[in-house]
């Protein structure tokens, strides 16, 4: 498939980098929704999504390169092309998270307050961002037949370009995008029902480590660690610190 958009003259828009600048303004949209229920400084707010998105988008691609430092030791030059895809969303979230601890603390913005307000909007984003994948054909799974994705009822389009070298694909792509969907809107549900504070981001912590987890089992371009797949690592780490935190939250409310 061709990733290239199109073209003006040397500047090439691709269709990753659509599908994640549209996962970003989606993103901005219900953060700027969802801070009415905060109303936290709107020039605060501005500073804390810019260089989060930035540094976010920094940490994805620093957190590939270093799973990948074999191939970009040889290649050098192609660490800075994010256009061919590379971005892995678990350092994104380290460094964002970072950046947000950081702000946080420096502006005295109730650090869970904003963490509630941005999580249905990363989920979000990881929906759409998730078609990037799809137009470069990465982030696929194991070899399945024809007939089992259409027994899913997959659009004839998806189905046949999972068709790579020779063989059909899991579409894993598309089974994170339609399960990330459905936690926006159950993140969303439970955020306008004004539940404690950190409730959000603790079940976005363990929703996602979920999901992640199992469709990491059935992808075969998985990033290793020590002969595991890291993402599953991170998923179970998700998930546990989602738990505590909900155990905290419920904690603190009975005293």
């Amino acid at each position: 498939m061709n990733n290239t958009l199109f073209q003006l003259g040397y500047i090439t828009i691709y269709k990753y980098s659509v599908c994640i600048l549209i996962g970003i303004i989606s993103a901005i949209i219900v953060i700027i929704i969802n801070n009415k229920r905060y109303n936290i400084n709107k020039d605060d707010l501005s500073d804390i999504i810019f260089y989060t998105l930035l540094l976010g988008i920094v940490g994805a691609r620093i957190y590939y390169v270093i799973f990948n430092l074999d191939y970009y030791l040889k290649n050098p030059q192609e660490i800075i092309m994010i256009s061919n895809g590379g971005l892995a969303i678990h350092g994104g979230l380290l460094l964002g998270l970072i950046t947000i601890i950081y702000l946080t603390k420096k502006r005295n913005i109730e650090l869970f307050n904003l963490l509630d307000i941005i999580s249905p909007s990363i989920i979000l984003a990881q929906s759409i961002g998730r078609w990037g994948n799809y137009f470069n054909q990465e982030a696929y799974g194991s070899i399945v037949t024809k007939s089992f994705l259409k027994s899913l009822h997959i659009p004839n389009f998806i189905i046949e370009n999972m068709k790579i070298e020779g063989a059909y694909h899991h579409p894993c792509f598309l089974y994170e995008s339609i399960l990330c969907l459905i936690g926006f809107i159950i993140l969303e549900v439970l955020f306008h029902k004004k539940l404690k504070s950190g409730t959000i981001f603790s079940t976005y912590l363990i929703y996602y480590g979920i999901i992640r987890f199992f469709i990491e089992s059935l992808r075969t371009d998985s990033l290793i660690f020590f002969g595991l797949k890291q993402a599953q690592l991170i998923s179970i780490i998700f998930i546990i610190f989602g738990i505590i935190i909900l155990i905290k939250i419920n904690k603190k409310e009975k005293e």
